[in-house]
């Protein structure tokens, strides 16, 4: 089965987290919207509530597949500061799992070094926390098992991306013909 873990912190983009765990559920997989803070409500950057599958204290990181951060601020932030989040995301680094990121979200992985070297895609303005990659210029880029994209607008493409990835192109083809994307 696959698991998708999708980090909220209060202060994250609405859409960079729910269309792509959307399309995802749709695809199959078992996604959770996971509490950083452990609250059971998290508010979205623009007032969305958000109610959790789970706080990250009782995440199962053995039987994720990928792990995602949406941008937003100051979720992006508060993601960053949370310790448990680095600890997982690296622990997802290490262990071949796909660690994808949005907007903002790039910065995380920047700051933690796991871009060095690497092409990724971020919203204008935060490439400058991630001195040592390289911003192709791309909507959605993938570099190895990391996954990065501009910003909200293009949440549908960084969605269908993830599908692809984790169910192939037939599965990512078949819900863009369901959801009218292509």
């Amino acid at each position: 089965m696959v698991k998708v873990a999708v980090f909220l912190a209060n202060g994250f983009e609405e859409a960079e987290a729910l269309v792509p765990a959307d399309l995802l559920r749709r695809a199959g997989a078992e996604v959770l919207l996971v509490s950083v803070d452990g609250e059971e409500t998290v508010t979205g950057a623009h007032g969305i509530c958000v109610k959790a599958d789970c706080p990250i204290e009782s995440l199962d990181r053995t039987s994720l597949s990928c792990v995602m951060l949406p941008g937003g601020m100051p979720g992006t932030e508060k993601l960053y500061e949370s310790f448990k989040v680095r600890t997982l995301v690296q622990y997802a680094a290490e262990n071949g799992l796909y660690v994808a990121a949005i907007c903002a979200a790039p910065s995380i992985l920047g700051k933690m070094g796991l871009l060095d070297g690497r092409r990724y895609a971020c919203y204008p303005g935060f490439e400058k926390e991630i001195p040592d990659g390289i911003r192709t210029g791309k909507k959605v880029e993938q570099d190895d098992i990391f996954v990065t994209a501009e910003g909200m607008g293009v949440a549908f493409e960084f969605g269908f991306h993830l599908v692809e990835l984790l169910f192939g192109s037939a599965r990512a083809a078949e819900l863009k013909t369901q959801t009218r994307f292509a």
